[in-house]
């Protein structure tokens, strides 16, 4: 790369990250919010009080049976992984879930579509992957394939809604790099899988669920065209006595599609 294109592509980059308030504010104030949380519970709070916490809103078995909402929802506020210890795995996947999924293609996903869409993908997914984990799991305690003690498993974070989002980001890339990323959006969870019998360890079953969703949800036709952005007024406009002004921005809510999207440990 010559010294004229890093140049063009370093003010790309600057441009971008000038326009993202703009772009997506939802997902710059849900990456805030991940970050203070996760600050919140690994320095605000004593490792007693961060393990309640962390515990209260994991979506294992006994509290989606106890509190299934609040975990749920709860679940969704933090990430699990480390921002420090750059030579882990956990921190590869922080990169992949938080910076990838979330502060790339759920930012994508919402200019595309808007707010209201890019919650019900990212929410939905979490929350639909969590519960067809869910149902993995009973199955697969019933016949012996998970030990007991995954029923009160430590298991919370973004990475299932952000996996969606990495699944339903494949229509941000071109043609020739579609097939590609979603291989690698299919094999990233299996290169740490832990095998226990006919099923990898139930948190690889979660992103290879969450994944499915979002592949599923390309063929959507409401979330495959793109929302309707004002326009200029037209000529026959600009030249009646009346001002007819721009087709106004559409509500979030109210996208190019006359569908509302289907409905993210």
């Amino acid at each position: 790369m010559n010294s004229q294109s890093l140049r063009g592509a370093l003010d790309g980059l600057v441009r971008a990250v000038r326009g993202y308030p703009r772009r997506a504010p939802l997902t710059l104030a849900y990456v805030c919010l991940l970050l203070a949380s996760h600050a919140w519970v690994g320095h605000g709070l004593s490792t007693e009080r961060a393990a309640a916490v962390l515990g209260h809103v994991s979506t294992n078995l006994d509290n989606l049976q106890d509190h299934p909402v609040p975990a749920l929802l709860g679940s969704a506020l933090f990430f699990d992984g480390t921002l420090t210890d750059v030579t882990s795995t956990d921190f590869v996947g922080t990169l992949i879930t938080l910076g990838l999924g979330v502060c790339c293609f759920l930012a994508w996903v919402e200019h595309r579509w808007g707010k209201v869409r890019a919650v019900a993908v990212f929410l939905g997914g979490h929350v639909a992957a969590t519960l067809l984990t869910a149902v993995v799991i009973a199955v697969a305690l019933r016949h012996g394939w998970y030990p007991a003690a995954v029923r009160q498993a430590l298991d919370y974070g973004v990475s299932y809604g952000a996996q969606t989002v990495l699944a339903i980001g494949t229509l941000a890339l071109p043609r020739r790099g579609r097939l590609p990323w979603a291989a690698f959006v299919i094999a990233w969870p299996l290169g740490g899988a832990d095998w226990s019998g006919p099923l990898p360890d139930f948190t690889t079953v979660g992103h290879l669920t969450a994944a499915a969703l979002g592949f599923g949800l390309l063929g959507v036709p409401a979330l495959r065209r793109q929302r309707v952005r004002a326009t200029a007024p037209s000529r026959a406009a600009s030249g009646s006595g009346q001002r007819r002004g721009s087709v106004p921005e559409p509500t979030p809510s109210r996208a190019a599609g006359t569908k509302t999207p289907p409905s993210s440990a």
